[in-house]
């Protein structure tokens, strides 16, 4: 298994089994988990290599407690000793890691739910029959315990008899249906299943070694790690926000979003359809974006991403690219669906006309004006005291401009930004060759069943030049 062309746009590969695999664009989303954090190492390499923006790369941690001010620790105190009277939110104001993981648990407390349902309702059925059985029982007992009686005063006639007592059932037909309050109360195997839903929330971050975080790491792909907050108005708004002029800049009712919000810090599975407004629905949206403890695009990598303005043009996509790539999968992930939402909207932004000729209003929502109202929000150094979106709430008025381009330019370029190009997967492969050649091996063969479909696969038969040592990438 090696590599056997390196040339400019052409990495090809052979597999153990003989399969010559070119690498071509993919997905970021396609990528195993270990793919993806051995990307997160090739592109911090290349950032520090070659491009120089002028501050401190540092890769953004998942879930990382970042140091509190003074007001932040009071804060805190504050909430401590009012846990009693209020649960802690769902979704508004934590990090991004715990709405997904609360979003999971929530999702699996419904199904589990659903399934003591199922269990409630065939031991309701199995309690009545025994029910039946046992009242027919009964009357068997008391009718042969009549005529005992009967039998024993004609002999004894001093003997005073004693009142008829029902026996009583058996503990477990007395029990009914069942009723189950903990995890004893289940049986062997919905309790397994119960342990393994609660150890199946995200990890923390694993070992800093990098053998033994690789063990840890799947060759999975990872479960698409949007908060159902963001996806449900995302979608309200995809299908009744498009054509509505200012969606994002017209007011809505403060007291309709508090209600939405409610729900969700409760974790209320919400229902958004027509009576819902639209511009309700898109407060709400912009709401969990400027209240999140960590901005979508990180404080880290605040000023990284504010440089790449200071760039050529032709370097300012790759280096975005590259440091988006540095997220955690949650932040990459909600930030790709937001993108897709916000270009959605921006094409829909100018008049146009239906197929019968007449005029369709456009929203004026254009990716300038978009990038506008959601670059504070996703890009600060920190939280604004002051609620409203004005980028100087929170930043220099020199960098207002630089935070409206880069999220413009992610608007306009989303559909390529999350994608992983084949020098980049060389890499990647390159690094996983030297630990774990089985692991490249699998991820080829993996890559080879999924471009067979595209015709991207290359013939066994084919010629291809041997190469008995892999060589590296020429730097």
């Amino acid at each position: 298994m090696c590599l056997v062309s390196s040339q400019q746009d052409d990495f090809t590969w052979n597999s153990m089994s003989g399969l010559s695999v070119r690498l071509k664009p993919v997905p970021l989303q396609s990528l195993s988990e270990l793919e993806r954090v051995r990307l997160q190492e090739v592109a911090f390499s290349r950032l520090l290599q070659d491009y120089d923006l002028g501050c401190q790369i540092t890769i953004p941690k998942d879930g990382q407690k970042h140091k509190n001010s003074l007001r932040r620790k009071l804060d805190s105190l504050a909430k401590e000793k009012s846990k009693e009277k209020e649960s802690m939110p769902q979704a508004f104001g934590i990090t991004l890691s715990q709405v997904i993981s609360n979003d999971r648990a929530q999702k699996q407390r419904q199904e589990l739910q659903t399934q003591r349902e199922e269990h409630r309702d065939a031991s309701d059925l199995v309690s009545s029959l025994l029910h039946l059985t046992s009242r027919r029982s009964t009357k068997d007992k008391e009718l042969s315990s009549s005529n005992s009686s009967l039998s024993s005063n004609s002999e004894t006639p001093n003997e005073s008899p004693l009142p008829n007592m029902p026996e009583a059932p058996p503990r477990t037909r007395r029990r009914g249906g069942v009723s189950v309050d903990c995890i004893t109360d289940l049986d062997d195997n919905q309790s397994r299943l119960l342990e393994t839903l609660q150890l199946s929330l995200p990890a923390e971050t694993p070992s800093n070694k990098k053998k033994q975080r690789d063990k840890n790491l799947s060759l999975n792909h990872i479960f698409r790690q949007v908060p159902r907050v963001v996806e449900s108005c995302c979608l309200h708004l995809e299908k009744h926000g498009l054509q509505t002029v200012g969606i994002f800049r017209v007011g809505s009712s403060k007291k309709r979003v508090r209600q939405l919000r409610e729900e969700c810090d409760q974790g209320v599975e919400m229902q958004l359809d027509e009576e819902h407004s639209v511009h309700e629905v898109a407060a709400l949206l912009k709401e969990f974006l400027r209240d999140m403890s960590d901005p979508l695009l990180t404080r880290e990598l605040y000023t990284a991403f504010i440089n790449t303005m200071l760039l050529d043009h032709s370097d300012q996509e790759i280096t975005m690219q590259l440091l988006m790539y540095l997220l955690p999968p949650c932040n990459s992930d909600t930030l790709q669906r937001l993108l897709e939402f916000l270009a959605t909207v921006a094409a829909h932004a100018e008049d146009s006309q239906d197929r019968d000729g007449l005029e369709i209003t456009g929203n004026k929502m254009t990716s300038l004006n978009l990038a506008t109202v959601f670059g504070p929000n996703l890009l600060h150094k920190q939280k604004s005291l002051d609620k409203e979106f004005a980028v100087q709430s929170f930043a220099r008025a020199e960098e207002s401009t630089a935070i409206i381009g880069v999220v413009q330019r992610m608007i306009n370029t989303y559909e390529t930004l999350f994608m992983v190009p084949p020098d980049l997967q060389n890499e990647v492969l390159m690094s996983l060759l030297e630990t774990d050649p089985d692991v490249v091996d699998y991820l080829l063969r993996r890559k080879a069943s999924q471009y067979s479909s595209a015709g991207q696969l290359l013939c066994n038969n084919l010629a291809v030049p041997k190469a008995p040592v892999c060589p590296r990438k020429p730097m």
